[in-house]
């Protein structure tokens, strides 16, 4: 088996998990700061290969009724592009993803300041090992 990549898409940010060979674990690796989808996609094109992963699960933001929104959208457009790249995509669905790490994180004793840096790798760490779990 081969590494995968989670990924949490937000407009500025996109946190990022990788897991271990053996797709059991996933950990929080780091935060990337979007610039377009051009650059974008090169730059998780590169990740791919410098990390070994073979595809990337990203979490899709459903509405809390199941109904994919506006941000999904945005999601599934980026995606799109890694697609049309040559990269295998999953997704996962990320409801409150972003919450429950947070809540991790202030349980955790985390200052505020430090956990905006923290909170989007975290996030894409969850939705990794969700999609792990399941599989």
């Amino acid at each position: 088996m081969a590494r995968l990549l989670g990924l949490d898409v937000g407009d500025k940010r996109i946190g990022v998990a990788l897991s271990d060979e053996g797709q059991r674990i996933a950990s929080p690796h780091s935060v990337y700061m979007r610039v377009g989808f051009a650059p974008d996609t090169r730059y998780f094109e590169g990740l791919l290969h410098e990390t070994g992963a073979q595809a990337l699960v990203v979490g899709l933001p459903y509405n809390m009724d199941g109904t994919l929104g506006e941000q999904a959208r945005k999601v599934q457009a980026l995606c799109q592009r890694f697609v049309e790249a040559g990269m295998q995509v999953h997704y996962m669905d990320e409801r409150l993803t972003t919450k429950s790490a947070e809540a991790a994180l202030i349980e955790g004793g985390m200052r505020r300041e430090n956990r905006r840096d923290t909170v989007d790798k975290v996030a894409a760490a969850l939705i990794l090992q969700s999609w792990l779990d399941s599989h």
